[in-house]
């Protein structure tokens, strides 16, 4: 299984707008689409006005043909513009499990 974490740093004042735009449309069509998601994160200490949220995917090809179908959904690209302008930087990791993970893994 491959894990997706996508860190999102939000403009000041921004997380409230963001979390009710996603809740309320965003996460249902990126679920549709990209299906596992393990998590979704707000920073509380640390770095602020944070979003991380992980998706789970059984292998990149299975990640890239899901990233590329939400793309392409017209529903989708009409809600890009919603949040667009309230995030400042984006970072993205894929990760695997360790063996031991509570979320399993390979050796």
């Amino acid at each position: 299984m491959f894990y997706e974490i996508r860190t999102y740093r939000l403009k000041n004042g921004t997380i409230p707008t963001y979390l009710k735009v996603v809740e309320e449309e965003g996460i249902a069509i990126q679920k549709r689409h990209l299906g596992d998601l393990v998590a979704y994160f707000v920073s509380e200490i640390g770095p602020i006005n944070e979003i991380v949220h992980i998706w789970g995917y059984a292998s990149l090809d299975d990640r890239e043909r899901r990233r590329a179908a939400l793309m392409e959904d017209p529903d989708w690209r009409a809600f890009l513009p919603k949040i667009r302008d309230l995030i400042e930087a984006a970072e993205n990791k894929i990760m695997k499990a360790a063996r031991f993970s509570p979320l399993g893994g390979v050796s």
